[in-house]
């Protein structure tokens, strides 16, 4: 509604609301933003660590490791547009093809909250009908140049003489803008910094009033934290517990390892530890969350204990039939259904 008033992005806050004083201005929270999208980056790390963040909300993603646990690239996007649909609420719009910037343009072509896949193969049939100021490099001088010389589509662009566009639009410019208009692109995903934490939490819909539920609802958490971990490649000696209590009050209890940890058995052992320190008593839990810090890639960091050996190991095929048959395949006996229903707080059959 409000575009249709001529609202767009990135306008003055002064100038929108000359155009449309009667429209609902919402006060920016850079904070919220910047604790959701650490959120949503950590969900993209639990896919791949392969993972290029272009802005607060945007990344690349090279997904080609995950070819033995998807079928298709399209399960990949919906995958990581159910999870954050249902850990943050927030929609989510997926473009994927065999080129950076491709996927970008089919990303904006599958808003709103859609996903849109580009074939190998037919990359120039979906570029060729598309306007030349969809390339990334063509704004408002360029767009006007490449005017002038009679170039509107992709396919024209593709078609031109390249000593023309050299001279008129440089060599270095003229070149990478044919390369893209012919559908060619050789650069990668350029990983971002390694993550920081990785975390889950769930606020749940019935408060949780007794120890048993408690802890059932927390070993759940503790199989979805290390399955992240797994999925990251990570490891990590800081294991800390967030607990919100039924009046909002909200308070958090951690303790840091001498070495590294990853397997839900471990993580439980300090999990229910720090539950312990918080002194719950009576009081009833509305949300709960589990994250791992000081985290270290697992391939640099596999020293086990004799005690814990048999059952990490245990743990690590578990964590494998989940990751490849999903995320119930294998659980621990607490959180199976019951016959005549389900775990109390555990996942859904």
């Amino acid at each position: 509604e409000a575009r249709a008033c001529g609202i767009r992005s990135a306008m003055p806050i002064a100038e929108a609301k000359r155009r449309l004083p009667r429209g609902c201005y919402v006060a920016p929270n850079h904070r919220r933003y910047a604790e959701v999208s650490a959120h949503v980056f950590q969900i993209l790390h639990s896919f791949t660590p392969e993972v290029e963040g272009v802005s607060i909300d945007e990344a690349f993603l090279d997904v080609e490791g995950l070819r033995l646990h998807y079928d298709t690239p399209a399960e990949v996007g919906t995958a990581i547009r159910c999870r954050l649909r249902e850990e943050l609420g927030l929609p989510a719009s997926v473009g994927a093809a065999a080129t950076k910037f491709l996927a970008k343009i089919a990303s904006k072509d599958a808003k709103p909250d859609g996903i849109l896949v580009i074939p190998a193969g037919a990359e120039l049939e979906y570029l060729y009908p598309l306007p030349v100021c969809r390339l990334g490099g063509v704004g408002t001088e360029t767009g006007a140049v490449l005017d002038s010389l009679g170039i509107r589509t992709i396919r024209d662009l593709a078609n031109t003489d390249p000593r023309l566009l050299t001279d008129q639009l440089g060599s270095v410019k003229g070149a990478r803008l044919l390369a893209l208009a012919q559908g060619k692109d050789d650069s990668e995903v350029e990983l971002t910094r390694d993550i920081s934490s990785i975390s889950v939490e769930e606020t749940y819909s019935s408060d949780l009033t007794n120890r048993d539920a408690i802890e059932t609802a927390l070993l759940n958490l503790c199989t979805k934290l290390t399955d992240r971990l797994r999925r990251a490649g990570q490891v990590g000696r800081t294991v800390r517990l967030k607990l919100r209590y039924g009046d909002f009050t909200t308070v958090t209890r951690e303790l840091t390892h001498t070495v590294p940890i990853s397997h839900a058995t471990e993580v439980w052992d300090v999990a229910v530890e720090l539950m312990d320190r918080a002194a719950i008593d009576q009081r009833v839990v509305r949300l709960l969350g589990l994250g791992m810090k000081n985290l270290e890639r697992a391939a640099t960091s596999c020293q086990l204990s004799i005690i814990t050996d048999r059952r990490s190991q245990a743990a690590d095929v578990a964590g494998a039939i989940r990751e490849k048959f999903g995320s119930t395949a294998v659980l621990p006996a607490r959180l199976v259904p019951k016959p005549n229903g389900r775990a109390e707080h555990g996942p859904k059959p």
